[in-house]
């Protein structure tokens, strides 16, 4: 099972442009990222620059609409993400568990979907998505 661990650090919604964590806390990430890769769980994983260095893309009215950030509607956003493998929500939750990190920040444990979890319906019309997926990962 696919799981992302989703880093929610708090006021980073606010954060400057080039806004960077210190020394310390990359190392201490670091020290855990490695437990992830030797545990053979690790995926992918990223931090994310602050919002106030992105964009929004709405579609209301069917039609793209651009808004630079930051964004004043935000509460919560992403700081970075791990995308793990293991055999349950409660081993991924154990994970997230172990993280090193500090008392402003959430970790958001989400089940990956996979294709097996969609009704046929939904199976068939993604068909052709799944087997372009497939040949890339060949």
């Amino acid at each position: 099972m696919r799981f992302m661990m989703l880093m929610i650090p708090h006021g980073y919604e606010s954060a400057e442009p080039g806004t960077m964590p210190d020394a310390g806390a990359v190392a201490a990430m670091m020290r855990y990222n490695e437990e992830l890769q030797k545990a053979g769980v690790l995926l992918a994983l990223d931090g994310l620059h602050p919002p106030s260095m992105g964009a929004r893309v709405s579609f209301e009215g069917g039609k793209p609409r651009v808004t630079d950030g930051p964004f004043a509607e935000a509460k919560e956003v992403l700081g970075g993400y791990w995308m793990i493998q293991v055999k349950s929500r409660e081993e991924a939750i154990e994970w997230a568990k172990r993280c090193p990190a500090s008392g402003n920040e959430v970790i958001e444990v989400r089940q990956v979907q996979e294709f097996a979890d969609f009704p046929p319906d939904v199976q068939d019309a993604a068909a052709g998505f799944e087997q372009m997926q497939q040949a890339a990962k060949k």
